[in-house]
């Protein structure tokens, strides 16, 4: 049986254990080269998504194409080029995108929700907090995220620029497994494969060095803001966060799916090491301890023998003001650090949660950032 026969049956990807896959769709995929968006290929982009969230896998898109559907939708005006019209043709064309998308996935069952974001989200701590929780509350009412830039109202200070960059950014979001940049082109090559007949397309990355970021071009068409060049500054920080980054051509059969089950679709990134050890290597090694959380005997057996997150059950006390999201210490009784975490919660809120059932922390505080003060995945065990 052949790769090809198995993705008919779709049985290969179903037997993956479930990865978070991020894909980024080019305007130049989205389009197809021209200047309007291509619903026939659009619908088969939705098809190879859908077909992996029925199979137990989690999916994000970060869309652009924005401005392109503005275009499309006005009738293509001519307007100067300023940032006024490209913020006006960027919220005409958002509603235009995402209604596409809500329509296509409708297809298939499935609902899609809107997330915008600038950079200034994703470097504020809180607010990165907020959209980590959000995105995690899309996925797990089975709802697909449809992230793309806000730039209707970013300005350069609080731009990220391109789309590659901001699926990198998505992907850490999101603790993601995969990222998939699709484009029109099949990946990066050892030269220019529009001038050299010669070039070769590079499977495997292990390095990113000025050698190889020579090798990366320009955008082809124009109608993004993105070319090869971001591509790879998108893998390097995806790889760095633990993220296995793919650049692939989105014309490409089963593309998507190819990627998911670990064939190589195009040129593929591998990570330096998984997003929870990059985490816990924070944790670590990263700021000090903004605070301390004092907890009982029971707790400290939860967290350091059973692997368990911790609990407002278990705080007996709090020691310093910090916020959500800051690394802290947890301590025994008796005044010993067993762990280093990420808290999910501000010291106020813990003081008023502690020694409270999970259940009664929405009624405490009239709102909730989860069952728990900090989570597994947030925490590493210390033997000082």
């Amino acid at each position: 049986m052949t790769i090809q026969d198995v993705f008919q049956d779709g049985d290969l990807a179903a037997s993956v254990s479930p990865q978070t896959l991020v894909v980024k769709l080019g305007t130049s995929v989205l389009t197809g080269g021209s200047a309007r968006l291509d619903q026939a290929h659009m619908v088969e982009l939705v098809r190879q998504c859908a077909r992996l969230r029925q199979q137990g896998h989690q999916v994000i898109i970060v869309s652009s194409a924005a401005i392109a559907a503005g275009r499309e939708h006005l009738g293509y005006p001519v307007l100067a080029d300023t940032v006024a019209n490209k913020q006006m043709l960027a919220a005409v064309g958002q509603c235009r995108l995402i209604q596409t998308w809500e329509h296509l996935f409708a297809l298939y069952g499935f609902q899609v929700g809107q997330m915008l974001l600038t950079r200034a989200d994703l470097e504020h701590r809180e607010r990165f907090l907020n959209a980590r929780d959000m995105l995690q509350a899309l996925l797990d009412n089975g709802i697909i995220p449809i992230v793309n830039e806000n730039d209707a109202v970013a300005t350069s200070e609080i731009k990220v620029g391109d789309n590659d960059n901001l699926s990198a950014l998505v992907a850490i979001l999101a603790d993601a497994d995969k990222l998939l940049l699709l484009t029109d082109q099949p990946g990066l090559f050892t030269a220019d494969p529009r001038s050299n007949p010669d070039a070769e397309l590079i499977r495997e990355v292990h390095t990113i060095d000025e050698t190889l970021r020579k090798l990366a071009g320009g955008s082809v068409g124009g109608l993004g803001t993105g070319g090869m060049a971001t591509k790879l500054q998108a893998a390097d920080i995806g790889r760095r966060a633990g993220v296995e980054v793919t650049i692939a051509a989105g014309s490409k059969p089963e593309v998507i799916q190819k990627v998911i089950v670990g064939d190589n679709a195009g040129t593929r990134f591998l990570p330096l090491e998984s997003p929870l050890e990059s985490r816990k290597r924070w944790i670590l090694a990263g700021p000090p301890p903004a605070g301390d959380i004092v907890v009982d005997a029971g707790a400290i057996t939860a967290v350091t023998q059973k692997g368990s997150s911790l609990l407002s059950k278990g705080i007996v006390a709090v020691k310093g003001a910090f916020s959500r999201g800051e690394v802290v210490r947890i301590l025994s009784v008796e005044g010993k650090c067993v762990a280093r975490g990420i808290c999910r919660y501000t010291a106020s809120d813990l003081r008023r949660i502690a020694g409270a059932h999970s259940q009664q922390i929405t009624d405490i505080l009239g709102y909730e950032y989860g069952p728990v003060a900090m989570h597994r995945d947030d925490l590493v065990v210390v033997d000082n």
